[in-house]
């Protein structure tokens, strides 16, 4: 039983599976410790910190990361040249201490800026190939001005995010952070709970360098949206796009628009850049007319995700279905054909969209791929949410089944060690037993 164990052990030690590979970061903590902050929540933002470290590819060459503690004055705890491993940020991340005075938020930002982001404490040259990046976790009104120092760090190219807790000045948080406004704010009830927001930042890096994933928008253009609408729902595509690594080796998008009929605007693979393919959403004419969505999901399955039109054989095939009502003919089968042919199904409805086609057009779980918003202005949040898990799932050796198998082992060699000892106990009785006996 001990080799099966050995054989199993590196299994649990390989990457979860569907996670991605983080681009290359300069990420610097900017953490409020005022006195507002009690000991035991000061720990679990700690928590929360080592939690999110070890979601990176921590690296010289990958994510460097720094953390900044702040009350009354700035103390650099780590810079981003101090550790180069993720076990040795996280066995420093548990060491540092509150500095429990007051909360100069503003003076922390300036810091961050002149002193963490600098080449000095290992911060790289300016590159669009490495992100720049600040999450700062708050319970409390700032002692000073924020929002011109916010702003000077976000023209220097560092991407801000806000955490508030509790108690915080909401308006603080907006001034701090980064557009939109909605990826880059965050508020928790309290520290209890901040762990919660572990995910989000662990996927926000995520570059999914190892996928090449073929990825077809299915565009609802009818009357019902609006031309004011269309243009929202543009941008919210160029969104999605800005997150994916586009290129000839690894996501390649199309566009499919439809009302009554369906016209492809584009094919998988035209475009291999950002740019070219932003270009050609903001060009794409609004229909109008009806809301055809089963004809258009048959022509994704038979037209867009064929040899023909660009895709791929044996990479990854993602449609995301965006409607504002109910569609006009019969959904089912073309839906159920799209997810039995191996693509993921992502369905997003705004307006009058009916949820029951939405959870019906949607891989499963439907939780994790259909999304609904009342407003087409309230979008934004699902593009984030979509973003975050286009990335290829990869499962070399279905780890679930085998950690299940190995703790009923390990279960089981408990039971027998039990039953050892205890009789090794009863031998031991009767061994004593035995010499009184003969003494």
């Amino acid at each position: 039983l001990l080799p099966l164990t050995f054989l199993l052990t590196p299994c649990i030690l390989m990457p979860a599976a569907g996670l991605c590979n983080t681009r290359p970061t300069d990420l610097v903590f900017i953490v409020d410790s005022s006195r507002s902050v009690r000991p035991s929540e000061f720990e679990q933002v700690k928590v929360f910190l080592a939690k999110v470290i070890e979601g990176l590819d921590v690296g010289p060459d990958a994510t460097r990361v720094g953390v900044v503690n702040y009350a009354s004055r700035v103390k650099n705890e780590l810079s981003l040249k101090t550790h180069k491993t993720k076990a040795g940020l996280v066995k420093a991340v548990t060491k540092i201490e509150p500095l429990s005075t007051g909360t100069m938020t503003g003076l922390a930002i300036q810091f961050a800026l002149n002193v963490a982001f600098s080449e000095a404490e290992g911060a790289r040259i300016k590159s669009p190939d490495i992100s720049k990046v600040a999450i700062i976790v708050t319970d409390g009104r700032p002692q000073d001005n924020v929002k011109e120092v916010a702003a000077r760090a976000r023209d220097a190219g560092i991407e801000l995010y806000a955490i508030g807790v509790g108690r915080v000045d909401l308006n603080t948080l907006k001034q701090i952070a980064s557009e939109q406004l909605d990826d880059h704010v965050d508020y928790v009830e309290s520290y209890s709970v901040i762990e919660k927001l572990t995910k989000k930042f662990q996927e926000a890096f995520c570059a999914c360098s190892n996928a090449a994933t073929d990825v077809v928008f299915l565009i609802d253009g009818s009357k019902s949206v609006r031309p004011e609408n269309f243009e929202l729902v543009k941008k919210w595509i160029n969104q999605i796009i800005d997150k994916l690594d586009v290129s000839e080796t690894k996501a390649h998008v199309g566009l499919v628009q439809y009302s009554s009929s369906v016209k492809q605007e584009f094919p998988l693979g035209r475009y291999n850049n950002k740019k070219d393919l932003k270009d050609a959403v903001k060009k794409m004419a609004y229909m109008e007319r009806g809301t055809m969505t089963g004809q258009a999901l048959r022509y994704l399955t038979d037209s867009s995700f064929a040899p023909a039109s660009g895709a791929r054989p044996g990479v990854a095939k993602v449609g995301i279905v965006f409607t504002d009502g109910r569609s006009q003919d019969y959904i089912g089968d073309a839906a159920k054909k799209a997810k039995e042919q191996g693509c993921k199904m992502y369905a997003v409805g705004v307006g009058n969209a009916v949820e029951d086609e939405l959870r019906e057009i949607a891989s499963q779980p439907t939780g994790e791929h259909y999304f609904y918003t009342a407003d087409f202005k309230a979008m934004t949040a699902i593009a984030k949410k979509l973003q975050i898990n286009i990335c290829q799932e990869e499962d070399p050796c279905e780890c679930d089944s085998v950690v299940k198998f190995q703790k009923k082992v390990e279960e089981a060699l408990q039971a027998l060690t039990k039953k050892h000892i205890l009789y090794k106990s009863g031998v031991s009785k009767r061994i004593v037993a035995l010499e009184n006996k003969i003494v």
